[in-house]
C-alpha cells in the first residue's frame, strides 16, 4: 500500500534518508556519524514543512514494514524546507550546520528530492510503484508539473525515469555532482 508519510514513519523515514545522504557523500554524515544524523532527522521529520518532514512524503508500506520512501516539496518552498532542520539540531544540543545549498527545484514544479528503497525490498518494483504515485502529491501541491534531478554517473536510474514519461531539460551541479535535471507534465 502507498500512503501518505505520518509522524510515526520519522525512524524508518531516516533510515532510508540516511542512505541518500551517503550516496552524496556529505561532509555533515561524516562529522556526525550515522546514529547521530539518524536522531537529528527522526527529529526533523516531524517538522511537516522540512524538507524530509512528514507531510512532504510517500510511503510504500508491505507487511507493516516502511519499504521505501519519496519525498519532495513545491518550487516555491525551496527556501523554508531546511528551516526544520536547524531547529532539530538546535533542539539536540548541535551547532546549525547546512546540509544542502544548492537549489535544486525549478520554478513552477513539485520537486521529487528524494526517493529510496529499503535494501530488503529492493528489486520488487517498490521504487516504480512510488514514481507511479507521485501525481497524488503533486496535485495536492495544486501542481501539474513534477521535476526532479538525476546523477548522470547513474544512467540506469535516468532509463527508469524516462519510461515514466520524464525528459530532460537541464543540467545542474548539486554537492559537486553533475545531475540531469527531469520533469513530466501531469494530465490534467
Amino acid at each position: 500500500m502507498i500512503r501518505f508519510s505520518v509522524k510515526e514513519d520519522g525512524a524508518e523515514i531516516a533510515k532510508l534518508v540516511l542512505v541518500v545522504l551517503n550516496d552524496m557523500e556529505l561532509p555533515f554524515v561524516k562529522k556526525l556519524g550515522e546514529e547521530k544524523t539518524i536522531e537529528v532527522l527522526t527529529e526533523a521529520v516531524k517538522d511537516p514543512t522540512y524538507r524530509y518532514g512528514y507531510k512532504r512524503g510517500l510511503v510504500k508500506e508491505i507487511d507493516g514494514q516502511v519499504a521505501g520512501i519519496a519525498f519532495g516539496y513545491p518550487a516555491e518552498d525551496e527556501g523554508i524546507i531546511d528551516q526544520g532542520f536547524t531547529q532539530a539540531l538546535l533542539s539536540l544540543g548541535i551547532e546549525d550546520q547546512k546540509l544542502f545549498t544548492d537549489p535544486e527545484a525549478y520554478p513552477g514544479e513539485w520537486y521529487l528530492d528524494t526517493i529510496c528503497v529499503n535494501e530488503d525490498f529492493r528489486g520488487q518494483g517498490v521504487g516504480s510503484e512510488l514514481i507511479d504515485s507521485l501525481d497524488r502529491i503533486a496535485q495536492r501541491e495544486n501542481k501539474q508539473r513534477i521535476g526532479l534531478c538525476v546523477d548522470q554517473a547513474n544512467p540506469n536510474a535516468q532509463r527508469l525515469y524516462e519510461r515514466k514519461g520524464f525528459k530532460v531539460i537541464g543540467q545542474q551541479i548539486i554537492c559537486g555532482h553533475q545531475y540531469n535535471h527531469m520533469q513530466k507534465e501531469l494530465n490534467a
